[in-house]
């Protein structure tokens, strides 16, 4: 072989080990690191939906691997897409609430600059009981009377509904519901137990005079057995409230509609969990749903492009997610979710709580 063809041929294989070595210097990968598919945590109401765009995307393109998700919490979630940038760590954080600015902070300390935030659907947090339960009627307050740790500063000394409120029946308090990583714990505690308890003006004005004591108040749950954390299966609270029609499951809408046929929803302040109110925001639970990623692994991870964009192709009305149980965001917020995945730009934290 000549020695211009050797030459050549070094040449090309060392462009392309400086290329390679580029890539995974750019996602900030430890040494001999990498990493050959998507792997994206978190939420675990966002977890089935994630899996079917996974699904469709190897379907779709068979040269790619199947991403990797994992359904930690939302919470546990975005503590693992912040620890840092490279092969090592998540290229995407499923979320059932917005990134909070502690997060984003944590992620700006640790080197996750770049953070691109796109919604992709709406979510409820939904009450359910067996389909032989009471169907208990419920409002905010009474969901705070029944939840809170210290309701109004005092311990929680309520027993039964009736305790909480005389129109409830008078069944033993059991809820099972999400943990503390829970991005639909997190939900509750926004949506119902903080509305439930500023109905009292004395709380309500706490808010101003003292916020971190408010929250406290407001938004810290029971810990003496009426509230049984599940973990972050909920399917597992689906199974234990259809085998006790005294309990009551929280857990994301889909598994409401994926089990309809086992349960059944409970009415917040008059309005049930459906398709219908979630998507117009009628019923006080509804919630959006997020996916987070890292920029900066666009290009070194191969796939992560072509995921994002493939979560674009199945949350319209007649995608593949919506007869999952997603519920499909209004046409403003898919049209700005779409750009945000063909344009990429980037969270700047000013928005975020």
């Amino acid at each position: 072989m000549k020695a211009e063809t050797m030459s050549m041929i070094r040449n090309i294989a060392l462009a392309a080990t400086a290329t390679a070595a580029l890539a995974l210097a750019g996602c900030g990968s430890q040494e001999g690191a990498t990493r050959d598919q998507v792997r994206a945590v978190g939420s675990s109401t966002v977890y089935p939906f994630a899996k079917a765009v996974a699904e469709s995307l190897a379907k779709s393109d068979a040269s790619l691997k199947s991403p990797i998700i994992e359904s930690t919490g939302t919470g546990a979630g975005m503590k693992l897409f912040c620890a840092g940038v490279g092969a090592q760590h998540p290229d995407i954080a499923n979320a059932s609430r917005r990134m909070k600015k502690s997060e984003f902070e944590d992620c700006q300390k640790n080197g996750v600059k770049d953070i691109v935030e796109i919604q992709v659907g709406l979510d409820g947090v939904a009450f359910a009981e067996a389909q032989k339960g009471p169907g208990i009627a419920l409002t905010p307050e009474d969901v705070y009377k029944a939840l809170a740790k210290n309701p109004y500063g005092k311990p929680n000394a309520f027993k039964t509904w009736k305790d909480v409120n005389p129109s409830l029946p008078a069944e033993p308090i059991l809820v099972y519901g999400p943990p503390s990583t829970s991005g639909t714990r997190d939900a509750l505690k926004e949506l119902i137990l903080m509305k439930g308890c500023d109905e009292n003006a004395e709380m309500k004005a706490l808010k101003d005079s003292d916020k971190d004591k408010h929250d406290k108040i407001c938004g810290e749950v029971r810990d003496d057995g009426a509230y049984v954390d599940a973990g972050e299966n909920d399917n597992l609270i689906v199974q234990k409230i259809e085998a006790n029609p005294k309990a009551i499951g929280i857990f994301g809408f889909s598994y409401l509609e994926e089990n309809s046929s086992r349960i059944k929803g409970l009415t917040m302040k008059g309005i049930a969990p459906t398709y219908a109110t979630i998507s117009d925001f009628t019923y006080p639970g509804a919630r959006p749903l997020y996916i987070y990623v890292k920029k900066a692994h666009l290009k070194a991870i191969p796939g992560l492009q072509a995921f994002v964009t493939e979560w674009s192709k199945l949350w319209g009305k007649d995608g593949s997610l919506a007869k999952l149980g997603m519920v499909v965001a209004p046409d403003d917020v898919l049209a700005a979710s779409a750009k945000a995945v063909t344009d990429l730009s980037v969270l700047d934290g000013s928005q975020l709580k």
